[in-house]
């Protein structure tokens, strides 16, 4: 296994395992669901928040063949990204890979458990009185937005790829 593989596994395995431990601890040991919400700082507030669409909340349908339809396509992109992966030789972009898809099997292994994703932070700011919210998300899509920023960065100050002789 090269060098560059086994720091993109060990990403994936890395974000599955703390973004379902996350989970876990603030759905059974924290209770989160009793609590309503909790306000960790002036800008940042625990909540619980089942997300039964796509990112950011898009797409909302508790239609069970609409989740089946999210579960294949976040599986064919599982698919597709592990193949890159496979084949990247840059050891940055194959741990972003493996970043994002480690943030897509953990949500979907949500989707699976719960048939939602569980989301639970929440960054808000009050201006004027009146408050701004981001979207509520998990540490799953932390990891998923850095790596796409990763294979960003990478893809434009990244070591060049080989050419052919």
């Amino acid at each position: 296994m090269t060098r560059p593989l086994r720091a993109g596994l060990i990403a994936a395995v890395v974000t599955v395992v703390v973004d379902q431990a996350a989970k876990l601890w603030l759905l059974n040991v924290f209770e989160i669901a009793h609590r309503g919400t909790v306000r960790v700082t002036p800008f940042f507030d625990l909540v619980l928040a089942w997300n039964i669409g796509i990112s950011f909340g898009w797409f909302q349908s508790d239609n069970p063949a609409a989740q089946i339809a999210l579960m294949a396509v976040k599986g064919v992109a599982v698919i597709a990204l592990g193949i890159w992966m496979v084949r990247s030789q840059a050891v940055m972009a194959t741990v972003a890979l493996g970043l994002i898809i480690g943030g897509a099997i953990g949500n979907a292994i949500d989707r699976a458990a719960y048939g939602a994703v569980v989301d639970f932070a929440l960054f808000h700011i009050q201006i004027g009185g009146k408050t701004f919210n981001w979207y509520v998300f998990n540490l799953a899509d932390v990891a998923i937005v850095a790596g796409v920023i990763a294979l960003l960065y990478d893809s434009f100050v990244g070591l060049p790829a080989a050419k052919a002789p």
